[in-house]
C-alpha cells in the first residue's frame, strides 16, 4: 500500500511538471480498464477479440444498418462462350436467394460483368470490380484465361475470387506440390484440376478404346494448351504415343492446313480440348481430310455443350468433363438438391443448364457466403463488420463440406473442387443433345 501511495504521489509530480510553458499543466486521462482501445483497422480491441476469422491484415469492410453485403460475377455471358457464363451468373444468384442474409444483411450480386473468356475481358473487368472497395469477393471467371488476367487484380485488392469452370493446372498446382504459374493467393476453385482431366482421357483412350496413338490440338488458351498438355503427359507415361501436338488460332475457320500436317503422323484418335466456334470447323472438316476419315475425335468440357452436341458433325464424337451425376448430394448452406436447383432454374429461365459447371458455381457461391459470415460481426452500433483476412482463413480450411458437386475439401493451392471425371458420348442430333449430356461412357476418380 506504500508502494502505491509512493507511485501516486510521483504520478502527481510528474503532471505538475508537464508545464506547457503559460504554466497551465498538460494532463492526460488514460482509458478506463473497460474501455477499448481503437486498432488500425478501427475494430476495438473488444471487438476483434470476438468469434470472428480475420486478425484485420487485409482491411475491414463496414457495412451500415441497412446496407448490403457486396459480391459480384465475374462470367462469359456473351459471345460464343455464353453457353458457359451465363448458367453460372444464374446459378450465382439462385445461391445467394437461397442461402439468405449474413447476419441479418441482404446480399447483393450487382450487374453480371463479362469476362469474355478472354485475358482482356477478364482484366477489364476486374478493373471495375476493385474500383468499388465494397466488394468483398467475386465468383468468376468462367474461362482460365480470362482468369490469368483477372486474378491478380482482385486479390491483390484483398478480395477473393472462386471460380465454378476454370480448370487450368497454371492457376493452382499441377496436383503433384508444386505451385502453378499463375497462382495468386486468395484465388479458389470448385472446378477439377486439368491435370486430373488429362489423366482420366489418358486412360479413357488407352484402356476403353484400345488406342495408343493420337494427336492433340490447342488454341493458347491456358485451359486448352493446359489440358492438352496434361493429356500427352499421361498418355506417354502409360505407354501412348502422341504423334503431333499442333495449335490453332481461336478465330481461324479454314482447319485445313493444321488437320493436313496432322494426318501425316497417321493418328488413331484427335483430341482437341478447345471452344466454339474452332471445334465445330475441326469437326466439320477432319472426316474430309485424308488420312483421317476414321480418327475417333473427341473434345472435352469447352465444347460440352447443348448447341455443340446439336450440330450434326460432332454426332460420335467423345467429350470428358466433370461429373454431373450428383444424385441425392445436398449443399449443406442451403439444403437444396441438384434436382431442387434445377427445378428452380427451369422454372425461372424457361430452360435447363447448357453446359456442366452450374452446380459448381452454385457451391462456389454459398462457399463465399459462408466465408462471408465466418469472418463478420455486427459492432454495437448496428454495423456488420467483414474482416478480409477472414474470407480467406475460411475458405483455406474447408474440409468436408457439403456441396451439390459432393464433399469439398480446399488445398493449399485453391482446389476445392472433386477430380470426378466422365466421358460421355453424343448420341447425335438436336433432341438428344440433353440425353448425351448424361450418356456416360466412362467414369473416373481420383
Amino acid at each position: 500500500m506504500r508502494l502505491l501511495a509512493l507511485l501516486a504521489a510521483l504520478s502527481l509530480v510528474a503532471a505538475a511538471c508537464g508545464d506547457d510553458g503559460d504554466g497551465a499543466a498538460e494532463t492526460t486521462t488514460a482509458p478506463a480498464a473497460t474501455e477499448a482501445l481503437e486498432g488500425e483497422t478501427g475494430e476495438s480491441e473488444e471487438e476483434m477479440t470476438m468469434d470472428h476469422l480475420g486478425d484485420g491484415s487485409l482491411g475491414v469492410v463496414q457495412v451500415e444498418p441497412g446496407g448490403a453485403v457486396q459480391i459480384r460475377s465475374l462470367e462469359a455471358i456473351t459471345g460464343d462462350v455464353a453457353f458457359l457464363g451465363l448458367p453460372n451468373q444464374r446459378a450465382t444468384m439462385l445461391a445467394v436467394e437461397h442461402f439468405g442474409s449474413i447476419h441479418g444483411f441482404d446480399v447483393e450480386v450487382g450487374v453480371g460483368l463479362d469476362d469474355l473468356c478472354s485475358s482482356d475481358g477478364g482484366q477489364a473487368a476486374a478493373q471495375i470490380v476493385v474500383a468499388d472497395e465494397d466488394v468483398l469477393g467475386v465468383i468468376g471467371t468462367s474461362c482460365s484465361g480470362a482468369a490469368v488476367a483477372a486474378a491478380p487484380l482482385i486479390t491483390d485488392a484483398g478480395m477473393v475470387l472462386i471460380s465454378g469452370s476454370n480448370t487450368s493446372p497454371a492457376l493452382t498446382s499441377d496436383l503433384a506440390g508444386n505451385v502453378g504459374e499463375n497462382r495468386n493467393i486468395g484465388y479458389y476453385r470448385t472446378a477439377h484440376n486439368d491435370r486430373a482431366q488429362g489423366e482420366a482421357v489418358s486412360t479413357f483412350v488407352l484402356e476403353y478404346l484400345g488406342l495408343t496413338k493420337a494427336a492433340t490440338i490447342h488454341d493458347g488458351d491456358p485451359y486448352t494448351q493446359g489440358l492438352a498438355q496434361a493429356f500427352q503427359d499421361f498418355f506417354e507415361r502409360d505407354g501412348g504415343t502422341v504423334t503431333a501436338a499442333s495449335a490453332l488460332n481461336k478465330e481461324d475457320t479454314d482447319m485445313v492446313p493444321v488437320l493436313t500436317e496432322i494426318a501425316a503422323s497417321a493418328p488413331q484418335l484427335l483430341f482437341f480440348p478447345i471452344f466454339q466456334p474452332a471445334g465445330d470447323f475441326v469437326a466439320d472438316q477432319a472426316p474430309g481430310i485424308p488420312g483421317l476419315e476414321s480418327t475417333v475425335l473427341m473434345g472435352a468440357d469447352g465444347l460440352l455443350n447443348l448447341d455443340y452436341l446439336a450440330l450434326p458433325q460432332t454426332a460420335g464424337m467423345y467429350l470428358s468433363g466433370p461429373d454431373t451425376r450428383f444424385g441425392e448430394n445436398v449443399n449443406q448452406s442451403t439444403g437444396k438438391t441438384a434436382d431442387e436447383f434445377l427445378t428452380a432454374y427451369e422454372q425461372l429461365y424457361g430452360e435447363v443448364p447448357a453446359a456442366p459447371f452450374w452446380a459448381h458455381a452454385y457451391d462456389a457461391t454459398t462457399l463465399l457466403l459462408e466465408a462471408i459470415a465466418a469472418a463478420s460481426h455486427v459492432d454495437a452500433d448496428g454495423n456488420l463488420r467483414v474482416d478480409r483476412q477472414g474470407i480467406r482463413n475460411y475458405l483455406d480450411s474447408v474440409q468436408g463440406y457439403s456441396g451439390l458437386i459432393g464433399t469439398i475439401n480446399c488445398d493449399e493451392f485453391g482446389d476445392c473442387g472433386a477430380s470426378r471425371i466422365t466421358v460421355v458420348q453424343n448420341l447425335g442430333g438436336e433432341e438428344n443433345a440433353a440425353a448425351s449430356m448424361q450418356n456416360v461412357v466412362y467414369a473416373y476418380a481420383r
